[in-house]
Formats: C-alpha cells, sequence, structure tokens
C-alpha cells in the first residue's frame, strides 16, 4: 500500500486509493471499519451536481496552456513497444485577467476511466467531475515578471487533476506551476490526438518496485525541466516566465515520495514538499546536499509515526519541517474529498477536518515553504504552532 502511510483503508477513499488496493480491499479492512469486497458507488448525484474549486488567495489571474512533451532519448519505462516518453502537462501562470476562455477540470474519457476504474459500480456520471469550476483561464496573456518554477506530481493511479486548487493557488501567488501526468502510472491520460491511455502498472508495481516508480519519475521531472528551459526554443511559448534558478518540486503521495531522486539527481530542483507519502526512495546517509524539504501528513493513529518518515527525517541535512494535519486523512491533500462532500460519499473514519479547509491549510503551507525557500521571504507560520492554525502540529 505504498504511498498511502496507512495500514487500513475506508471505501470512502476509493478515488485516492491505487487500484492495487482497490482490489485487495478485504484485507486492509480493521475490526471497526470493515471494507467490502466491492464498493458500488450508489450515491445518488442530481443532473448538474458539480463541484466548484474554492477561489485561489493570491493576487494574479491564472492561465493554463496543455503542453504534449516527447522525450526522444527515453523509451518509455512501463510500456516500451509505446515507443519515447510522452507526457501530458498542465502549465499554469500569473495572467491577466479575462483573456483567456474556460479551462476545463478533465477531459471526458479521464473522468470515466478515473470513476469507473475507482468505484466498482460506478453510477456517478462523468459531467459531475468534468463539469468542475475551475478558476484558470485558458491560453490568458501572461503577466510580465519572471517566476519561480514549481513542479507537482500527483499520486500513484491518480490523474494531475487532483492536484489543481493546489496549482491554480500557487500560480495565483506568483509561480509558474508545472502540473505533470506520469503516462500509464494513472487511470488514464488524454493526448492531443484524442487517445486516452490507460494505466499500465496500477495493477502491481514494476520490478524494482515503489523506488522505481519514484525514480522514473524523478527522470520525467528533470526532462520536463529541461524542455522548459531549453535555449532558444523551449517547449513553451511562455518560457520567458520562468527564473530557471528558482525551481521546487512537491507532489502528493508517491508524487511526493519522488521529490526525494529529484532532489538528489537534479541540482536544477532546490526544494522539496511531500504530502502524506510513504518515503519509499529513502533520503540517503549524506542527506541531500543541504536541500530544504517539508513533509506533511495526516495522524496514523495511535501516537504511531510512518517509520520511513522517521528514517528520512534524521537523514534530512538542511532546513526541514515535519507538519501534522489533525483530522485529515490521505486525500485531504488533494481535490479528492471536495468530490466526497458534494457527491454524497463519506470520508474516511476519523476525518473531522473539511474538504475546503484541507484545501485551504495545504495552499498555505505548500505557499508558505516556496516562498521562504524561492523567493526568500520570511515565512512565520513554519516556524512553529499558531492559533490561527491549530490542526497543524509540529514535529519536534
Amino acid at each position: 500500500m505504498t504511498g498511502i502511510r496507512r495500514t487500513a483503508a475506508a471505501a470512502a477513499l476509493l478515488l485516492a486509493l491505487p487500484l492495487s488496493v482497490v482490489a485487495a480491499a478485504p484485507a486492509l479492512a480493521t475490526p471497526t471499519a470493515p471494507v467490502p469486497a466491492t464498493a458500488p458507488a450508489t450515491a445518488t448525484v442530481p443532473a448538474g451536481v458539480h463541484v466548484d474549486l474554492p477561489r485561489p488567495t493570491g493576487p494574479h489571474a491564472v492561465g493554463r496552456e496543455i503542453l504534449h512533451l516527447v522525450d526522444q532519448d527515453r523509451p518509455d519505462p512501463w510500456v516500451p513497444s509505446a515507443g519515447p516518453r510522452r507526457l501530458m502537462v498542465s502549465m499554469y501562470y500569473p495572467a491577466k485577467a479575462g483573456t483567456g476562455g474556460p479551462a476545463p477540470y478533465m477531459t471526458p474519457e479521464a473522468a470515466r476511466l478515473m470513476l469507473d476504474g475507482k468505484l466498482p459500480g460506478n453510477t456517478i456520471p462523468t459531467e459531475a467531475v468534468t463539469g468542475t469550476g475551475t478558476w484558470a483561464e485558458s491560453d490568458a496573456h501572461p503577466e510580465h515578471g519572471r517566476y519561480p518554477l514549481v513542479l507537482l506530481s500527483p499520486g500513484f493511479t491518480m490523474p494531475r487533476t487532483e492536484l489543481t486548487s493546489l496549482a491554480e493557488d500557487l500560480a495565483s501567488r506568483g509561480y509558474v506551476v508545472a502540473l505533470v501526468d506520469h503516462t500509464y502510472e494513472n487511470t488514464g491520460t488524454t493526448f492531443p490526438d484524442g487517445r486516452t491511455l490507460p494505466c499500465a502498472i496500477c495493477g502491481t508495481f514494476p520490478p524494482g518496485g515503489p523506488e522505481a516508480v519514484d525514480a522514473s519519475r524523478a527522470k520525467d521531472m528533470s526532462f520536463v525541466v529541461d524542455r522548459l528551459t531549453a535555449h532558444p526554443h523551449p517547449a513553451w511559448r511562455y518560457a520567458r516566465m520562468i527564473d530557471a534558478d528558482r525551481i521546487g518540486m512537491a507532489g502528493h503521495s508517491i508524487g511526493g515520495s519522488a521529490a526525494i531522486p529529484a532532489l538528489l539527481t537534479d541540482d536544477r530542483i532546490q526544494a522539496g514538499v511531500n504530502l502524506d507519502g510513504t518515503m519509499d526512495y529513502k533520503v540517503p546517509d549524506t542527506g541531500l546536499d543541504g536541500k530544504p524539504f517539508m513533509m506533511i501528513g495526516h495522524p496514523l493513529g495511535g501516537g504511531h509515526e510512518d517509520p520511513t518518515w522517521t528514517d528520512a527525517w534524521a537523514k534530512l541535512d538542511g532546513w526541514k519541517r515535519w507538519l501534522t494535519v489533525a483530522g485529515s486523512n490521505h486525500g485531504t491533500f488533494t481535490d479528492n474529498p471536495l468530490f466526497f462532500e458534494k457527491l454524497g460519499l463519506p470520508q474516511p473514519p476519523g476525518t473531522t477536518i473539511t474538504a475546503e479547509r484541507g484545501v485551504q491549510l495545504t495552499r498555505e503551507y505548500v505557499a508558505a515553504f516556496f516562498d521562504l525557500q524561492l523567493k526568500g521571504i520570511d515565512q512565520p507560520i513554519l516556524d512553529g504552532p499558531t492559533p490561527d492554525n491549530p490542526e497543524i502540529g509540529f514535529h519536534p
């Protein structure tokens, strides 16, 4: 159950779980919260019901463009017969308001594959996801200036859209954001030719286990940086907005674990955040060459600590924080709970934090980290507990 930081699962968490975990749900049951062998989506969703993402909190309007990147020097690691590694990337950036059109949340085929794959017996219509209200404008004119770049990586089996709220907020605060779909690692990635490629490794991890996935994602991210900063022909028409001397990475679940090899193997990536991911890729005894790192997670219960986090914490040799969000669960740090609440799906047992509060705290602390590490702006909320955010606990 790698990347989940959880020893038990509830049916309500299916949207955030790897397909392999969904299939194995009975073995993960607890005495007080049994998980059925199948978990049909029984929520009744009235026509026209959809989720509206929370408004971004920064001063900038947000633009979005979709990139299709092809690494001609690297065959796809999971489906070599597919040819070179291909990635879909959503670029979010500070923009001039009213200069673009609506930015759809995800394609209908990707939404259908996600719902049907995560919820056996699914009855939730794809429109409940594709109709999600976003704040970014497609192809909006960019603001002037140069901004730090933040790379975002989603959880295993989850499409990149699960981090849309975070991506929009960072862009509104003055960042360029590259939100990456790791092809064949999620329920479905739609390409410009209209094809939606399914997950090839969701049923079981490839040889090398989750560490191999982490390492592959690090290569994906380095390639994205290569193409965004290439001279004289970058892959993105607004690449001039990127300050290549200020680059960080954050990820959810296995995407957070993948920040470790990314920091270790690419000197351009200077700071990292792990949102509730098992640290499958171990921090070496020599640390991260002093690079700052922050871990934000949900409480495991019973006073237990994730041993992979304990091991990593001892080896991190730069600025570091380990934060725990009381009342949260594995999906709290994504858009997923917004859908649970709106569509009538129950949250996992022990969840007390609302979906919007989870989004708010994730945005606030991730932005504070990058404001400190990439912009050099002092962030008192990272110094210790604050009465405004009583849910946030600091590991000593």
